[in-house]
C-alpha cells in the first residue's frame, strides 16, 4: 500500500525551501503523528547530525521514509558532475554517509541538487557522464547496503542533467540499486503527460514528491493528481507519497491539506483511514 510522508529540513541555508517542517524535530514528529503521517523525510546537513538526533527513540511509531543529501550543494558546495576530481569525490563521499545513516533508519538516500549542471566550461555531454560515474560508484554502495539510492529528474530550471521520468531512466540504466523519484512539481513542469509517463517508468519509481503546481500542498494548485494516484496503485507500487512543499499557509496546515488528500483516496494506507 502507499504510505504518507512529511519533509523535515534541518538546513538553515535552504531556509525558505519546499519543505513543511523546519528544524524542531520534536515538533515535526508531534504534528506528523497526531495527523495521522506514516513517515517522515529528513533533509539533514551531514550524517553526523542525523546520527546525533538518535532517531530511533524519538519517532513515536513514525518511519523515515528517506533522506536527502540537498546539503551537499546547498551547505558544502560540492557536486556528484565537478570536473575536479578531488570535489567529486567528496561529493561522492558525502552521499555514501548520507546512505549509510539511512539504511541505519530503514530507508533511502536521495540524489536531487547534487546532480548539478552543465556550465560554460563544462559541456553538457560531460557534465552528465561524470554524473553518470559517480551514480555508478553509489549504485556499487546501494547494491553493498541492499538499500535503494533514489534519482531524482529535476525541472529545468534547476539543472540540465534529466528532466522527465525517461530522461532519469535513461541516466540509470543498468543500475540495478538506482530508482527514480518522481517528483510531482517537476513533472508538471516537464512532462508532456504526467499519468503516461508514471505509468511507463512505474517499475523504475522508487519514492515520489506529492507536490501541487505550485509546489504547495496537493490540492492547493491546478495539479490532476487523483490520476497519477491511480497510475502509481494499477502499477503495485507501494513506497511514500513524500511532501515536498512549502509551509504555506503555516506547516500545520500544509500538513493537515496533504493528509487530508490521502482521505480522498480510500485504498491509501494512512492511519486516518
Amino acid at each position: 500500500m502507499i504510505r504518507s510522508a512529511v519533509t523535515l529540513s534541518l538546513v538553515a541555508e535552504a531556509a525558505g525551501g519546499p519543505f513543511v517542517f523546519w528544524h524542531d524535530v520534536d515538533e515535526a514528529i508531534r504534528t506528523s503523528c497526531e495527523l495521522g503521517f506514516d513517515a517522515i523525510e529528513v533533509f539533514p546537513p551531514d550524517a553526523e547530525t542525523v546520527r546525533a538526533l538518535q532517531l530511533p527513540s524519538r519517532l513515536s511509531g513514525l518511519k523515515v521514509a528517506a533522506v536527502g543529501t540537498g546539503a551537499g550543494w546547498v551547505k558544502h558546495k560540492l557536486l556528484l558532475c565537478d570536473p575536479d576530481s578531488t570535489q567529486r569525490k567528496k561529493a561522492i563521499n558525502f552521499v555514501a554517509s548520507i546512505m549509510q545513516v539511512a539504511t541505519d533508519l530503514g530507508a533511502s538516500a536521495i540524489v536531487g541538487s547534487m546532480q548539478g549542471r552543465s556550465t560554460p566550461s563544462l559541456p553538457k555531454a560531460e557534465a552528465r557522464k561524470l554524473l553518470r560515474d559517480s551514480l555508478e560508484q553509489l549504485n556499487q554502495v546501494a547494491g553493498q547496503l541492499g538499500r535503494a539510492l533514489f534519482y531524482e529528474p529535476l525541472n529545468r530550471y534547476e539543472t540540465d542533467q534529466a528532466t522527465t521520468l525517461a530522461q532519469g531512466a535513461e541516466l540509470v540504466h543498468g543500475l540495478s540499486a538506482t530508482k527514480i523519484l518522481a517528483d510531482w512539481f517537476h513533472m508538471n513542469i516537464e512532462e508532456a503527460d504526467m499519468v503516461a509517463s508514471i505509468r511507463q517508468h512505474a517499475s523504475q519509481i522508487g519514492h515520489v514528491h506529492f507536490a501541487d503546481s505550485n509546489r504547495q500542498a496537493i490540492g492547493r494548485g491546478h495539479l490532476d493528481w487523483l490520476p497519477l494516484v491511480q497510475a502509481l496503485q494499477a502499477s503495485g507500487y507501494e513506497g511514500y507519497l513524500s511532501a515536498e512543499v512549502f509551509s504555506l499557509p503555516s506547516a500545520r496546515e500544509a500538513a493537515q491539506q496533504t493528509i487530508d488528500s490521502f482521505g480522498r483516496i480510500g485504498t491509501l494506507s494512512s492511519r486516518r483511514s
